[in-house]
């Protein structure tokens, strides 16, 4: 409920407004410029409805007032005269609409609402920036849910020791951001960050992307190299998904913890490293070791401290926050695409599961950025698992709140996935059918009861 300031010298247009605008806005009124910035200074307004012609100072004195105290609220004109320099003489003066009585009403109420989403979405937009500028240490970690307060406050404070990290959390969470920003914060922060994706490392290659190897070692060693952990010397190296490491290399690994020493795969000459490791996981690496197939030894020796990352479906409450970071970005990269996001597609976003979290997330929105067309990314422009879940929820909604019976929330869920199907295949109805579980006869049933031309 926003709060509205009517400014105008008729007592019957101001109740006329109140009125208007009650149900859904907190409405005060004033008779002249100097009343109504007075209640301005006591009780602030989202938006003011103002009155051009009224005794003593006018409309445009107060405007003009507005505009050099600067950020004042957006300012409606709603005003008898007709005349066209006093309505561009009030737009240059900052005032975002003209409106001459008598005004229709429901139009005016439209437009306040209007204004007022406006507001809201640039306020959020002014709160993300400066939450994400006063946390620019944390990196691109975003969010401001109390799950993510608590992974703020652990990060903080391991950062400036030297102990090992281990970070978990389901894929796509953003476990490689976390380690990032326990390394910008400590004190190894000007020596290197060295990345190794345990998973995407072939395992005969494994024990030399790490300790290097010398010249001569193995077939293809034509030249001496170094590993991952000399190229981390004096700062941090991240171990992804160090629950797909081969028990063979988490001996050696554990070793190098322990002696803080490696061995070039060749060479039997210790090299002394200073490394501190964080390992990430989205495995339950507890039960990795009751299984066999993580060595406690190296578990206890990463696990000092430990740093859980929830799923984005137990943190709803930032996936705005996350949809508009990503909208920003991909807009200025682009230079293009539109500047918000639509509220039918914000709440559809915040309802869908998310089984792919952030990652799953900033995909979603650069896609749809990519799709768009306007200012404003609508539904319409998410990938098609996000608009079917999003009407299922409102089918489910509208059954229960009894404005729509069971046979035609069916009927409307049925229409949608035949027509996507027969979309998806160039209207093909036998693949459609395939796809649907159904055979053809059934879907041309369907097709026929609901109204689905073949075409």
């Amino acid at each position: 409920m926003g709060r509205v300031l009517v400014v105008d010298d008729e007592r019957g247009v101001q109740e006329s407004l109140r009125l208007l605008l009650k149900d859904e806005h907190d409405v005060a009124a004033a008779g002249s410029v100097d009343e109504g910035l007075r209640a301005l200074d006591a009780g602030g307004a989202d938006v003011i409805l103002l009155d051009l012609v009224m005794p003593g100072r006018s409309g445009l004195d107060m405007l003009r007032e507005l505009a050099e105290r600067g950020d004042g609220p957006p300012v409606v004109v709603v005003s008898a005269t007709r005349a066209i320099p006093p309505a561009i003489e009030a737009m240059k003066l900052g005032a975002v609409d003209f409106v001459t009585k008598p005004f229709e009403v429901d139009a005016l109420r439209i437009k306040v609402r209007q204004i007022l989403e406006h507001s809201a979405l640039e306020q959020e937009v002014v709160r993300l920036r400066d939450e994400v500028a006063g946390r620019s240490r944390l990196g691109r970690l975003i969010g401001r849910s109390e799950a993510m307060r608590g992974v703020y406050r652990t990060i903080e404070r391991v950062a400036e020791s030297r102990s090992n990290v281990l970070i978990t959390g389901e894929s796509g969470t953003g476990k490689e951001l976390a380690a990032r920003a326990v390394h910008e914060l400590g004190p190894r922060r000007e020596a290197p960050f060295v990345v190794v994706n345990c998973a995407a490392i072939p395992e005969t290659l494994l024990e030399s992307e790490l300790f290097g190897h010398e010249k001569g070692a193995f077939t293809d060693a034509r030249e001496r190299r170094i590993g991952r952990f000399e190229a981390a010397h004096g700062g941090t190296l991240f171990l992804d998904e160090i629950g797909e490491l081969p028990l063979a290399v988490q001996a050696k690994l554990l070793r190098a913890l322990q002696d803080r020493t490696i061995d070039r795969v060749g060479s039997t000459q210790p090299i002394p490293v200073d490394v501190r490791v964080v390992a990430a996981t989205n495995r339950d690496l507890d039960r990795e070791v009751a299984a066999g197939r993580f060595r406690a030894d190296l578990y206890y020796r990463i696990h000092v401290v430990p740093i859980a990352l929830p799923p984005l479906r137990e943190r709803r409450e930032d996936i705005r926050l996350l949809a508009e970071s990503f909208l920003a970005r991909v807009r200025a990269e682009a230079g293009r695409g539109p500047s918000r996001i639509a509220p039918a597609a914000l709440s559809a976003l915040e309802r869908h599961a998310w089984p792919g979290n952030v990652r799953e997330l900033e995909n979603a929105i650069e896609r749809a950025v990519a799709l768009a067309d306007g200012e404003v990314l609508e539904l319409a422009d998410l990938p098609d698992e996000i608009q079917q879940a999003a009407r299922g929820d409102l089918l489910r909604e509208e059954v229960r709140a009894g404005r729509l019976d069971l046979d035609s929330a069916v009927g409307r869920f049925e229409t949608d996935l035949i027509r996507e199907a027969l979309a998806r295949t160039g209207g093909n109805q036998t693949r459609a059918a395939e796809q649907l579980g159904l055979t053809r006869r059934v879907l041309k049933l369907k097709m026929d009861r609901y109204g689905i031309r073949e075409d």
